[in-house]
């Protein structure tokens, strides 16, 4: 029982290492850019996603929020859309579930800020809807999506994709990609001036 134990987890260790390794470096290089610009330009900067891209999106907002923004001297205007829960709920309630998410986007969004939409399968109706309506009205729009890729690849500007099918793994890979743009800024503040 130990010797499938550990070959699973070297297994999956290995798998993991992959999917991190298939983050794309230029592609990471201009989203630090863009969020130098926003910076800069003092433009607002939305991320969303379901389930662990929730939590992902909720853990990039913090990170981004408080500790780039100290280390900038600067503050990051970042709003994760998934977590007023009294507001995502209303939405879904009175309109539907596809709307929890562009419902709260149509009362900040201005053209030009960002909005980045987290899928492991690039298919989520609502991560969807509120993509393709940023992009409508000239939000700058960023997907992180898994192997598949799905309709998110299709619309969003920017996309990094995340090469594995494994749910856990491109959370997990997703989380590596967004801590990248948080701690280029914690780690090397003055990037901020370089958009």
């Amino acid at each position: 029982m130990n010797k499938t134990f550990e070959q699973w987890i070297t297994n999956y260790i290995t798998e993991q290492k992959k999917a991190i390794d298939s983050i794309p470096v230029e592609k990471i290089k201009d989203l630090i850019n863009k969020l130098a610009e926003a910076l800069k330009k003092d433009r607002q900067i939305f991320i969303l996603g379901n389930g662990g891209s929730a939590a992902n999106a909720t853990h990039f907002a913090g990170d981004l929020g408080k500790s780039s923004s100290d280390a900038t001297g600067r503050r990051f205007k970042v709003l994760t859309l998934n977590d007023n829960m009294s507001w995502l709920t209303a939405l879904g309630n009175d309109y539907t579930y596809e709307d929890v998410f562009v419902g709260q986007l149509q009362n900040y969004a201005k053209p030009k800020d960002i909005c980045i939409a987290i899928s492991a399968s690039g298919n989520s109706p609502n991560v969807v809807k509120t993509l393709v309506w940023a992009k409508k009205h000239q939000l700058q729009t960023i997907a992180i999506v898994g192997g598949k890729k799905g309709k998110l690849a299709e619309i969003a500007d920017h996309t990094i994709v995340i090469d594995s099918t494994h749910v856990g793994r491109i959370e997990d890979a997703s989380m590596t990609a967004l801590h990248l743009l948080c701690y280029a800024f914690i780690e090397h503040p003055e990037w901020a001036k370089i958009s």
